[in-house]
Order: C-alpha cells, then structure tokens, then sequence
C-alpha cells in the first residue's frame, strides 16, 4: 500500500493511494517523490464542499494572486472506477470541463480531498434520481455527436419526421445503454457512506478518485473551515510538503 504525508501548516494529512488507479498512484507518487509539491498552498477551499491543491504555480505564492491554471506538460488518462466515490475524505484529480476535455482527463497534478455533507434518505433520493438522469443525458448527448452530421443534414432539409425517427432511435439506444452499463443511480454502498460518513455525491462518476485520508481527516476539516478570499483562496495561505511512507 503506497502513502503519502501531506505536511501543512495547519498539521499532517496521510493518504493512501488505490492500487486500482494505477496511472494515478504513480503520477501522484513520482511527483511527491521530486518534491514537485513542496512550499505550494491549498489554492482554492469551499466549506461543506472540498479543499483543492497542487499547482506549481502557487508556490511562492503572491499576495492577491489567483492559482489553479498550473501543471506539469501533460495530463492523466481518466480511471473513473465502479464502487469507488466521493465520500468524505477521499482523494481526486481536478481536471477542465467536459467541454474541452470530454475524455475527462486528468490534471498532471492538481488534486483535491472531498468533505462534502450528510445527507438524509429524502435527500438522497431525490439526488440518485437527479444522477441517473444526468447519467443517461451524457450518454445521449455522445450518441448526438456521433450523428451530429445527420443531424444537421435533417435540418436543413427541414425533415421533421426525419428528426423525430433519429431522435426515438437516439432515446432508445441510451435506454439499452444506460441499462448494459448498471445505470442506475446511486448504489447501496454509496447511499450508507453519504447518509453516514458523508461526502460528494454529484463529482461520482465525473472525476477520478484515487485514494483517501487515512490519517489527519480533522485537518481536512480545519482547512475546509478556514477563512477565504473572492476566488476561494483562503486569507492565510496553508503551505504543503510532501513525503513518501515507505
């Protein structure tokens, strides 16, 4: 089991690194190991929600300065795995929107630690739904652009019957979809660690985790509490170095 210290100025955070995100486990270890993380701050921390750190950028870091655009000169294939999620304590890739990277990969080194909230059965209810519906418009939305030039050929023939034809095959193959790839909201093991331990339910599925805090979770929870400034950098800036547990 590999580990890594994160020494701040708030006290020491010990994670351990999942073996099923290899790709991961050894970026985040390779850097740790060159120092690549050293003397940097936990750039952006929202209360209830997580805590964010790892650009070079931010090292030495200026007062009134907005970080969280550095990185190393590549990024890291997503390993988005089944059964492990965003309860409280874990550890995640930060990576660019779905946008500009729908592959979801990763940043080369930005990461953050989920904190998240509590929820109730009525409140995790209603968001398993939210979750499954959102599942199946991604998978709707890819097969769209896959037909995107049919699509717009349609369209300007102005076949309406056309449209709607694709449109039923489009809903019908995320159906078939959506039910070959298990989709279907949040899962037992998620709802008992969200109503209990808590955590970030809405980043499942979005981005890659790929360890927790085995040690330090309340020094988490004091950076999620601190103090911040417009853009989410906290007032004073928490410095981190890291170490390799051998």
């Amino acid at each position: 089991m590999s580990q890594v210290k994160i020494t701040t100025s708030l006290g020491d955070i010990t994670v351990k690194l999942y073996d099923e995100t290899p790709l991961h486990r050894d970026n985040f270890l390779k850097l740790a190991k060159e120092g690549y993380y050293n003397g940097t701050i936990f750039h952006r921390v929202i209360k209830d929600f997580m805590i964010q750190g790892g650009d070079p950028n931010s090292r030495d870091p200026q007062p009134g300065a907005h970080y969280g655009t550095g990185g190393p000169d590549y990024t890291i294939p997503a390993e988005i795995i089944p059964g492990i999620f965003h309860k409280r304590g874990t550890l995640a890739a930060a990576r660019q929107g779905d946008e500009v990277n729908p592959e979801r990969r990763s940043s080369g080194s930005q990461f953050y630690i989920s904190w998240g909230k509590v929820y109730n059965q009525g409140q995790l209810g209603q968001l398993s739904k939210q979750l499954e519906v959102q599942a199946q418009q991604q998978i709707l939305n890819k097969l769209a652009m896959e037909h995107r030039a049919e699509i717009m050929q349609l369209r300007k023939n102005r076949d309406q019957a056309g449209l709607m034809e694709l449109q039923n095959d489009l809903i019908a193959q995320t159906k078939a979809i959506a039910k070959e790839q298990g989709v279907v909201g949040l899962t037992d093991a998620q709802k008992e660690a969200y109503t209990t331990v808590g955590g970030v339910p809405h980043l499942d599925g979005q981005y890659t985790v790929f360890g927790e805090v085995t040690e330090g979770l309340d020094i988490v929870e004091k950076i999620q509490n601190t103090a911040t400034l417009p853009g989410d950098r906290p007032k004073e800036d928490i410095i981190m170095t890291m170490t390799v547990i051998d």
